[in-house]
C-alpha cells in the first residue's frame, strides 16, 4: 500500500511516501519557514522523486497532534484537501499521534528503549507520552498528555534505558541535568516516514472526520476564558 504522510506539528515540516515497510522518498525542511509555504512543494518534490502521481496514493496520513496549533491545522487541512480532491478520489486518511510517530523514529536502534517523546508546550510543560520500543513493536505506556517537566522527571525514575526524542528533547535533557539519554538530532526531528509507519490503515477515517488533537486549548482561548472569569462573565 502506498501511503503519503505529512508532519507539520512543530518547526520542521516533513513529507514522505512509503510502500508497506519501505520508504520510497521523504524530505524534511527545518528552516522555520511557514508550513503553508513548504508543505505542498515538499509533497510535489517527493512524488516526483518516487516517480508517482497523487492518484497513485492509496491512503494519506498526518500527525494530528499534539503540537503547534497553527502547524496542526495546516497539516490536517492539507490532507483533507488531498483526500477530497479529484486526484484523492475520497481516499482514506489516518490521523496519527505526533508522539507515537516520534517513538517510531527509534525502531531501528537494535536494542529496546523507553522512548520519552517530548514536545515543548511552554510554561514549564511538555506534551509527552512514553513508549516501549524495539525492532518489532512500539508499545504505548502512557496516554498523550501535557505534563510538567518536574513531574515527568519523577516518573522516569521508574524506567531504565530512557531515550528522549522530539523537539522538546533538548529542553528536557537540560532540565534533567543530563541524567537521561537524548537521541541524535536526525532521530529527534519529526519524520513523516514515521507518520506513515504509525498509521493504522485498518482504522482509517474519511477526510471529513479528520480533526486536530490539541490536548490543551489554544492560548488565545485560555486567555479569553481567564478574562471572562476575572470579569465574572
Amino acid at each position: 500500500m502506498l501511503i503519503l504522510g505529512l508532519d507539520s506539528s512543530a518547526v520542521a515540516a516533513s513529507c514522505a511516501v512509503t510502500q508497506d515497510e519501505t520508504v520510497l522518498a521523504y524530505a524534511t525542511v527545518n528552516t522555520k519557514t511557514t508550513h503553508s509555504q513548504t508543505l505542498l512543494p515538499l509533497m510535489t518534490s517527493i512524488l516526483s522523486a518516487a516517480n508517482l502521481q497523487l492518484s497513485d496514493i492509496d491512503a494519506f496520513a498526518v500527525s494530528h497532534g499534539p503540537g503547534s496549533f497553527t502547524g496542526l491545522r495546516i497539516g490536517v487541512s492539507a490532507v483533507k484537501g488531498l483526500a477530497f480532491g479529484d486526484s484523492g478520489a475520497h481516499k482514506p486518511v489516518c490521523g496519527v499521534s505526533t508522539l507515537l510517530a516520534l517513538a517510531h523514529n527509534l525502531r531501528n536502534l537494535g536494542r529496546e528503549v523507553i522512548a520519552c517523546a517530548v514536545m515543548d508546550a511552554r510554561r514549564g510543560e511538555v506534551y509527552n507520552a512514553l513508549f516501549r520500543v524495539n525492532t518489532d513493536s512500539v508499545t504505548r505506556l502512557t496516554p498523550d498528555r501535557a505534563i510538567a517537566l518536574t513531574d515527568l522527571g519523577e516518573e522516569l525514575i521508574a524506567y531504565d534505558n530512557v531515550l528522549l526524542v522530539g523537539d522538546g528533547a533538548v529542553l528536557a535533557y537540560e532540565h534533567f541535568g543530563g541524567k537521561v539519554a537524548i537521541a541524535g538530532e536526525l532521530l529527534r526531528l519529526q519524520n513523516a516516514a514515521s507518520v506513515c509507519f504509525s498509521a493504522n490503515v485498518n482504522e482509517a477515517i474519511t477526510a471529513k472526520e479528520l480533526m486536530p488533537t490539541y490536548i490543551r486549548r489554544p492560548q488565545a482561548e485560555r486567555e479569553y476564558k481567564k478574562t471572562q472569569e476575572t470579569q465574572g462573565v
